[in-house]
């Protein structure tokens, strides 16, 4: 056998034992996100995703850049995953378009009296009912387009770049200065969203299990995670918008 022969076996062993040693991780995102994904999403095709991920990572990944392996695999797999489930966008554009007009309800409330907008107020300001907001929420719950897992590619997006050295600096600050400006904006939540929020996406509990914790029903930490989500669209509105120029300066 070649050297080159001889490598390329190498290489083919190395990587096999990766993903043997990385599908749990591709299967514990792939349930992490089917938590707050309809029936039609199937698991199987969120592991397919993944696997690629995975694939990418390990045909990218740099350790001299610092990030540990799991770490930039972890990034890779779910930015994947997140990818299959953009181009499969099964959401009604009405609940794109609702949930954009509850963010803008809560910017204009807060911006208003300077505090966090209370759930009433805020279908009161769009002129339906209580119960109408409430389903406004579920469905935006389950909305691809918007959610942490996205926003915090802004992180994935600069470990990315480090590793494949095609961002310039100025590109790298701006995603740095937008994780930090998300930090901000997570941290500023009401207590209970900031919770759901941090049990939810750093501890990956489901949604089942945050009930437990808070000692409410399954459906109410839905509303509670989507309150969150659409909250943070509102104090984010201006990256979201590209109107944001100041980290830029």
């Amino acid at each position: 056998m070649n050297g080159v022969a001889m490598y390329a076996a190498v290489q083919a062993n190395t990587t096999d034992v990766l993903v043997n040693q990385h599908l749990p991780l591709v299967k514990r995102i792939a349930y992490h996100l089917m938590g707050r994904l309809p029936d039609t999403v199937q698991l199987d095709d969120l592991v397919q995703s993944g696997m690629l991920g995975l694939l990418e990572a390990i045909k990218h990944y740099d350790a001299s850049q610092g990030a540990s392996f799991e770490t930039y695999a972890g990034i890779r797999i779910r930015g994947a995953m997140l990818d299959e489930l953009r181009r499969s966008d099964w959401t009604p554009r009405s609940v794109h378009k609702k949930g954009r007009m509850v963010a803008e309800a809560i910017r204009e409330i807060e911006n208003t009296f300077g505090r966090d907008a209370k759930d009433s107020e805020v279908a009161t300001h769009m002129g339906i009912s209580m119960d109408e907001y409430n389903a406004i929420l579920q469905d935006s719950l389950a909305c691809k387009t918007f959610s942490v897992e996205e926003l915090v590619q802004g992180e994935a997006g600069v470990i990315e770049a480090i590793h494949a050295n095609t961002q310039q600096p100025e590109d790298i600050l701006v995603r740095q200065s937008f994780q930090k400006a998300l930090t901000v904006a997570i941290n500023d939540l009401p207590e209970r969203e900031r919770l759901v929020i941090s049990l939810y996406y750093d501890e990956e509990l489901n949604l089942r299990e945050i009930g437990k914790v808070l000692d409410v029903s399954e459906s109410r930490v839905s509303q509670i995670c989507s309150q969150a989500l659409l909250r943070l669209r509102a104090k984010l509105a201006d990256w979201l918008e590209g109107k944001d120029n100041g980290a830029m300066n």
